[in-house]
């Protein structure tokens, strides 16, 4: 008889790649997972591993036995959804993986809709850029993965894995506030914080009269993501079909670092909408030509979609992400 949980190791390994990155997802040494696999090989009785350089590799009958395992899994994890479902009450752990202007944004809400309707459940969330939660999801470390899409990019498509749109976020250059603007694009006025750097009403002014926003933010310092993020890509090839190179002066994943650097006047930026929580935006934005969005969504494994704990979640956190729509009016 196959054991179960030997066989879980087995599948990490085709999905991970080496034992000790096992090992330090299950918290277990190197050598006890190695021990383990050697079992899972006696239990077969065919070869399940062999050398290549310093590293293992699966052989033809292991990747055969991973398909087997992975149904094994699911079926498992269908079971413990049915049985949650006959339950009154909504409880167990969830644990999501979510990136920054999402966690921002739409978790806290929805955390205080699930204490309430759902007392019985932990949710637990941590922060995740969306292409390693998506994989950690598939790999069993979470739950519920929420990512983004940014237009004309597409993610590596997962087969055991369904996607739920929970919003389409709008995303918009954002400049230093200024109070001349009649247009309801900024929002409160300015506090100076660390001096401004370029005069920014003359910024917005230069975009009207040129019809395109990016032209006029050209010359100027900007803040972007780092690179070989989704969001960095988009915004690069944004300015070059614009005509420019951004001058970009100041790289970080951190969101509410740019909303600063740009409210001080030390950079321009391309803000998500969402990053304002249904607050009143506290720096200038302007559309975009085309007037990008980008999407978020949910996704989990298809064995999990319909255990009552991450329907609870996703219902909660589709209801956030409505009332986190940037103000009308912005």
């Amino acid at each position: 008889m196959l054991d179960v949980r030997r066989l879980r190791l087995l599948v990490e390994l085709s999905q991970r790649g080496t034992l000790a990155a096992v090992a330090d997802a299950l918290s277990y040494s190197p050598s006890s997972v190695s021990q383990q696999l050697s079992q899972l090989e006696k239990e077969a009785g065919v070869p399940l591993l062999e050398q290549v350089g310093r590293r293992v590799q699966l052989t033809p009958q292991a990747q055969l036995l991973v398909g087997h395992a992975r149904a094994v899994l699911d079926r498992l994890e269908e079971a413990e959804a049915d049985v949650a479902r006959s339950l009154t009450a909504v409880g167990g752990t969830v644990r999501i993986a979510v990136f920054q202007s999402a966690a921002h944004a739409m978790v806290p809400q929805a955390l205080t809709l699930l204490r309430t309707e759902h007392p019985a459940l932990r949710v637990e969330v941590t922060e995740r850029e969306p292409d390693a939660g998506l994989f950690e999801v598939s790999a069993r470390d979470f739950d519920l993965v929420i990512a983004e899409q940014y237009p004309g990019h597409t993610r590596a498509h997962r087969d055991d894995l369904d996607r739920v749109h929970l919003a389409s976020d709008a995303i918009r250059l954002a400049l230093p506030p200024h109070p001349s603007s009649a247009r309801g694009r900024t929002s409160r006025t300015r506090t100076p914080e660390m001096g401004a750097s370029f005069p920014a009403g003359a910024s917005i002014r230069s975009a009207d009269a040129a019809g395109t926003t990016l032209d006029a933010a050209a010359g100027l310092p900007w803040v972007l993501e780092p690179q070989g993020t989704a969001s960095r890509e988009w915004a690069e090839q944004l300015c070059r079909e614009a005509g420019f190179e951004p001058d970009v002066r100041f790289e970080t994943a951190d969101l509410m670092a740019h909303i600063r650097l740009i409210r001080s006047g030390n950079a321009v930026g391309l803000l998500p909408d969402l990053v304002w929580a249904g607050e009143a935006p506290s720096v200038t934005l302007v559309d975009l030509p085309g007037r990008p969005e980008r999407e978020v969504f949910s996704s989990t494994r298809l064995a999990a979609a319909d255990r009552p704990g991450v329907v609870a979640c996703r219902d909660a956190l589709a209801r956030a992400a409505r009332a986190s729509a940037i103000p009308a009016g912005r």
